[in-house]
C-alpha cells in the first residue's frame, strides 16, 4: 500500500486530513515537517500532507519556508474542518472532569466551554499526544481536546463534541509529491501556487501585481516572509486561480517574471470543492 506522511502523532488533524483526502493510502506519522518531507524525497512515502493555514490562527509559518527548498510539488489541496472534542477515559461523566490537556491553540479555541464547565487548562505538546497521555495516566479527572479519530485510537470516550468557540474553524492542507502533475484540471477550477522574489526596483511588487489585475486573474493568497533572517530579502508566496497554460494566467506570469529576480512554480492542482 502506498503511504502518505504527516507531522504529528496518530490521531492528529493532519492524520485526519490524510484519511479524508487519500483513504486508500497508509498514513505515516512523522516527528517534524522536515521528516515528513524527507520520507517522500527518500521514496519512503508517495505524498506528504502539510498544513499551510488555519481560518482562526492564520498561516503555519514553517511550511512556507520549507516548501520552496523541499524539491516537492503540490498536487492537491484539502480543507479539514477542525472539530474539537473532549475525550476522557471510558465511562467518565462530564462533571467529573477537572482538567483538559491539549495544544495551546486548541485550548484557546475552547475557552467558552472550558470556562462554563470550570475545567482548568493544561498545555500539552500536541492534540493527539495529549489524548495518548490521558489514556496513559488513567486519571478520570483529566481529559484531552482532540479529534474523534484520536479518541478511537487511544481508547477514549467522546464526552462532548464540537466544543470549539468558532463553528467554521478549518485548516487548509497541501499534498506534495516528488513529481508534478501540471496536466490535471479540477471540476471546481484549478489552482496555481508560486513563490517569487521581486527585483530591487521602485514599486516592483506593485508593478508585478498589475499583470494579474489587467489580465483578470484572481489571486486568492499573497504572503511575504523574510529569507535567511534578512530584512532586505523578502520572498512572496501566492495562490492564483487558473492554469499556467490559460492565456490570461500565462500573460500575468510573464509580466510577473519581468519584475522578479526568482520565480518558482510550486504546483498546479485541482481546487478543492470545499474552498468555495
Amino acid at each position: 500500500m502506498k503511504r502518505i506522511a504527516f507531522q504529528g502523532e496518530p490521531g492528529a488533524y493532519s492524520h485526519q486530513a490524510c484519511r479524508d483526502a487519500y483513504p486508500d493510502m497508509e498514513p505515516l506519522a512523522c516527528r517534524t515537517f522536515e521528516d515528513a518531507i524527507e520520507t517522500v524525497r527518500a521514496h519512503e512515502a508517495e505524498l506528504a500532507m502539510l498544513p499551510v493555514e488555519n481560518s482562526t490562527f492564520g498561516r503555519v509559518a514553517d511550511i512556507h519556508h520549507l516548501m520552496p527548498s523541499s524539491g516537492l510539488h503540490i498536487v492537491s489541496e484539502a480543507f479539514v474542518r477542525v472539530r474539537i472534542n473532549l475525550l476522557a477515559l471510558p465511562g467518565t461523566p462530564l462533571g467529573q472532569i477537572e482538567h483538559a490537556m491539549s495544544h495551546t491553540m486548541l485550548l484557546g479555541q475552547c475557552r467558552s466551554f472550558l470556562t462554563q464547565h470550570n475545567i482548568a487548562r493544561i498545555t500539552g505538546a500536541d492534540t493527539a499526544g495529549s489524548a495518548r497521555e490521558v489514556a496513559k495516566r488513567q486519571d478520570p479527572t483529566l481529559a484531552a481536546l482532540a479529534s474523534e479519530l484520536a479518541g478511537s485510537i487511544y481508547g477514549l470516550d467522546v464526552v462532548a463534541r464540537d466544543i470549539e468557540d468558532e463553528g467554521n474553524n478549518t485548516t487548509r492542507f497541501l499534498a506534495m509529491s516528488r513529481s508534478p502533475n501540471y496536466e490535471r484540471r479540477g471540476e471546481h477550477g484549478t489552482m496555481t501556487s508560486i513563490v517569487f522574489q521581486v527585483r530591487n526596483l521602485p514599486a516592483a511588487l506593485y508593478k508585478a501585481m498589475g499583470g494579474f489585475a489587467t489580465n483578470g486573474v484572481n489571486m486568492t493568497k499573497l504572503e511575504s516572509y523574510m529569507i535567511g533572517g534578512s530584512f532586505s530579502a523578502t520572498q512572496f508566496y501566492a495562490d492564483i486561480e487558473g492554469h499556467p497554460d490559460d492565456p490570461p494566467v500565462k500573460r500575468a506570469l510573464e509580466e510577473l517574471d519581468y519584475f522578479t529576480s526568482e520565480m518558482v512554480l510550486l504546483g498546479v492542482y485541482p481546487a478543492d470543492p470545499n474552498r468555495y
